[in-house]
């Protein structure tokens, strides 16, 4: 049986220790707070300090940044980035390859479509089908 973990050196020169989450595989960083119930998909990274709540899916090729909170039920998709700080409300919708800036927040069930980018500590809310509301 294989190691649960992974080591990788940082920037700084130091060592991250990323264990591989129960539930699909990814890898969640020392510090990090993931509930079981949510799915973090091999290749997808969860940094220290980020918050991954119940039934919550970080899809593969996903950054969850140091900070971050996923909200219950929300959806990361493939290759998506959330930034520093973020807050990504319940049930929301973030699409593949989108950027939320550092201390952004994404209202709860909103659609974030794909290849968009949440500016940083921006606030966004939307319908069910992705268009903004006013703010």
């Amino acid at each position: 049986m294989g190691k649960n973990y992974v080591d990788i050196d940082d920037d700084q020169g130091g060592t991250l220790r990323y264990r591989k989450h129960a539930n699909g595989r990814g890898l969640v960083a020392h510090g990090a707070k993931v509930s079981p119930t949510a799915r973090v998909e091999a290749g997808a990274y969860v940094e220290p300090r980020a918050r991954v709540l119940d039934g919550a899916r970080i899809a593969a090729g996903a950054w969850v940044e140091p900070g971050a909170v996923i909200g219950p039920g929300a959806i990361i998709d493939a290759g998506a980035h959330i930034g520093p700080d973020a807050a990504v409300g319940p049930k929301a919708k973030i699409g593949v390859r989108s950027f939320v800036g550092r201390g952004a927040q994404v209202a709860g069930g909103s659609l974030i479509g794909d290849d968009q980018t949440i500016r940083d500590g921006e606030r966004v809310a939307t319908d069910p089908r992705g268009l903004r509301l006013a703010a």
